[in-house]
């Protein structure tokens, strides 16, 4: 399929078999119980497809005078090889992908037909104007966003433009997968990482800080350590019983992977003790298994000094204990120092709002001297073995009971407390067993709404439940000489996300 693929490409995917792919999704146990009927991906058997993304658009929507939403819409080409006549190419175009571009543009859409040189070219237009492109030429189909990467696509056929199988890193990589299961295979390759690295920055940027410097800071930082440190990222996925397995691999320069293979080290311990502080029904929940807490947050910061000017890498690190703000520490090189290898975090809804940090406690004082916003210097408020501080304005709590310190806004503290006294606690999650076994250095459990109702829909029809439908996912992530593994357990997949993003 890379041979159909323009050069230009900075992201490529592609699947062997779709309706293997297509049919490991429905395969769910979330999408049977929540499906009103499976899917007949019969007609897709043995069709081979790609994506190919060339570039992103910048969308800005103004929302407020001060406030405007950032929207990057990618420049994408789908391509599937039916392996069969060109009637049945085009009777695909028009029934199934006519089919999914009314369930999402609606019955109202337009279609216009047209014949270009050596290709049958499709038009959909909404009412609010969103085209969708394809093209039919012999077995091939080609759809996308863009009519001039259409375009280019058939000159890659036609042998008239170089194709992504030109491009050696991309082969080298493919060469490297294999194995049973396997369902999808994507490359970004180091000429799209520039481009990723600013939607990662915008990203990250929103969600990790409050204040518009900090949001500003990131957003220009972060690109750049990306940019400075990643050369490429593989990503598989294969079916794992009836789950959908990802495997992301971000390869990084021989310097940044030597230092986080040295400094991001999992413990030797196994002790998760402290997951017994956490209720059984959290949303979310990360555990950090570091060797030295301290060291790795200093390797971190680093190679953030190291991969950005001067000037940028200062105010970042000036800028740092400021991430751990919303635990009540303000000192978080002295915190760090103050606490054994495991820390665990936990988020009891979607929007991160009402979170703790559950840590085992080497130096009370030096915790105290960390957390300037939670005043040691009055009397705690005791309750059985467990002492109490609070912050000022009562918002804040930091809980200190057997050699744990549970340390976050106030209903959250007390509902972690009420968990370990009644034992209905986060051991009880189905879940617990994936973090005793793993010996990663982050492992997160989360939970998701928003996608999976949205994927079900491009696949099938819900059955309308009024109700959310949640599904759950598991991630792990180790740091090895080439760079960063990360794994994803979880019912759909990035197969499913990508599903979600052509649905919408």
């Amino acid at each position: 399929m890379r041979s159909l693929a323009p050069r230009n490409a900075i992201a490529y995917l592609e699947i062997n078999d779709l309706s293997v792919a297509l049919n490991a999704l429905t395969d769910t146990k979330v999408f049977q119980e929540n499906s009103i009927n499976k899917p007949d991906f019969s007609a897709l058997e043995n069709v081979q497809a790609a994506v190919a993304i060339t570039g992103f658009e910048t969308l800005e929507k103004q929302i407020t005078d001060e406030n405007s939403v950032i929207n990057f819409k990618p420049k994408f080409v789908a391509i599937a090889d039916t392996h069969a006549w060109k009637p049945t190419a085009v009777s695909i175009v028009e029934n199934q992908i006519g089919k999914f571009v009314k369930g999402n543009y609606g019955d109202d859409v337009k279609l216009e037909k047209s014949e270009k040189r050596d290709a049958k070219f499709f038009v959909w237009t909404s009412r609010e104007g969103s085209k969708l492109f394809a093209a039919v030429s012999n077995s091939l189909i080609y759809v996308g966003n863009d009519e001039v990467l259409l375009d280019e696509c058939l000159a890659v056929n036609r042998g008239e433009k170089e194709s992504l199988l030109e491009n050696e890193n991309l082969t080298q990589a493919r060469g490297n997968v294999y194995g049973e299961n396997l369902l999808a295979y994507g490359y970004v390759l180091p000429e799209g990482i520039k481009q990723f690295a600013d939607i990662v920055g915008v990203s990250v940027a929103l969600k990790a800080s409050e204040s518009d410097e900090g949001k500003g800071l990131i957003a220009q930082v972060l690109p750049k350590i990306l940019q400075n440190t990643t050369k490429e990222i593989v990503w598989t996925a294969r079916k794992a019983e009836n789950k959908i397995e990802d495997d992301f691999f971000v390869s990084l320069n021989d310097d940044a992977a030597s230092i986080f293979k040295e400094t991001l080290k999992p413990s030797a311990q196994d002790s998760i003790d402290a997951a017994e502080f956490l209720p059984s029904d959290v949303f979310g929940a990360t555990n950090y298994n570091l060797q030295n807490p301290l060291i790795a947050w200093r390797s971190l910061l680093l190679v953030t000094a190291k991969n950005t000017d001067a000037f940028s890498g200062k105010s970042l690190i000036q800028f740092s204990d400021s991430l751990l703000e919303p635990y009540g520490i303000s000192k978080a090189e002295m915190f760090l120092s103050a606490i054994e290898s495991e820390i665990f975090t936990a988020q009891f809804d979607a929007e991160g709002e009402n979170s703790v940090a559950v840590v085992t406690v080497k130096d009370f004082e030096k915790i105290k001297k960390s957390m300037a916003e939670i005043n040691f210097k009055s009397p705690s408020e005791k309750q059985e073995n467990v002492e109490i501080w609070k912050s000022e304005d009562e918002e804040l709590l930091a809980a200190f009971v057997e050699n744990k310190l549970i340390l976050g806004d106030a209903e959250s503290v007390m509902k972690c407390l009420k968990a370990k006294q009644s034992g209905q606690n986060f051991t009880k999650n189905h879940n617990f067993q994936k973090f005793g076994f793993s010996k990663s250095t982050a492992l997160t459990f989360g939970k998701d709404s928003d996608s999976v109702e949205k994927i079900i829909t491009v696949l099938g029809k819900t059955k309308g439940k009024n109700q959310k439908i949640w599904t759950d996912y598991i991630i792990e992530t180790r740091f090895t000489a080439q760079g960063i593994e990360r794994k994803t357990i979880s019912d759909f997949g990035f197969l499913g996300t990508i599903l979600e993003q052509l649905g919408e």
